[in-house]
């Protein structure tokens, strides 16, 4: 008996804990002279971020690609699959940057408006891809410098912050990206003008890091 007293204190007792930790939300009255970014700016932003996204998924097929078994090129692979990733962590990169100046703080469910899948998933060789990896980057180089023209010349407001934050983040990363890229189509080139087919499987051996 003393057992089933104990037991009904014990439940009585959680069910009034419950109820008192039971809270509804009231609406926050934060002010909001502090956001200043304009809409023009921000929306080119949310732009960008499906920008990075799509390179990241373009990035992804590649690495896919060169993953198969019947293509075999590891090296190409994981270097597209880092190159994935990096253009996701971009994504995140601004998305932190919009929630810092205080916005999608609404309609973030609209942040990706477009369809993501690659139209090519599938390449002739190294060089195609990487061809095709210079352009991508100098279309994303390209699109932020309008992120930034759009950002700073705005009669309303120039935002000197973020163009700031563009183009010491961003675009350094985005021109040696591109150098970089561009030396390996150079090397690929060669070696496969002076060895064929093995030329890319050398690159390839060079990608993973062999000497």
């Amino acid at each position: 008996m003393k057992l089933i007293c104990v037991a009904i204190l014990f439940v009585s007792a959680i069910g009034l804990t419950s109820a008192e930790l039971q809270c509804s939300q009231k609406e926050l009255k934060i002010p909001k002279g502090w956001i200043d970014m304009v809409n023009p700016c921000v929306e080119s932003m949310r732009n960008q971020i499906e920008e990075e996204l799509k390179a990241s998924m373009r990035y992804m097929a590649m690495g896919a690609y060169f993953s198969q078994d019947t293509i075999n090129r590891p090296g190409f692979a994981e270097m597209f699959f880092k190159s994935a990733s990096e253009e996701r962590e971009h994504a995140i990169k601004l998305i932190h940057y919009l929630l810092m100046r205080g916005e999608l703080t609404n309609n973030v469910s609209k942040l990706i408006k477009r369809n993501l899948i690659p139209s090519t998933t599938s390449w002739a060789n190294g060089v195609s891809a990487l061809k095709d990896a210079l352009e991508l980057e100098t279309s994303v180089t390209k699109k932020i410098r309008k992120v930034i023209q759009k950002c700073e010349d705005n009669e309303k407001f120039n935002d000197y912050h973020l163009v700031d934050y563009l183009t010491g983040e961003f675009l350094e990363e985005q021109y040696k990206g591109q150098r970089e890229i561009a030396g390996q189509i150079s090397t690929l080139e060669k070696l496969m003008e002076k060895h064929g087919a093995l030329g890319e499987w050398l690159f390839d051996k060079k990608l993973q890091g062999a000497e």
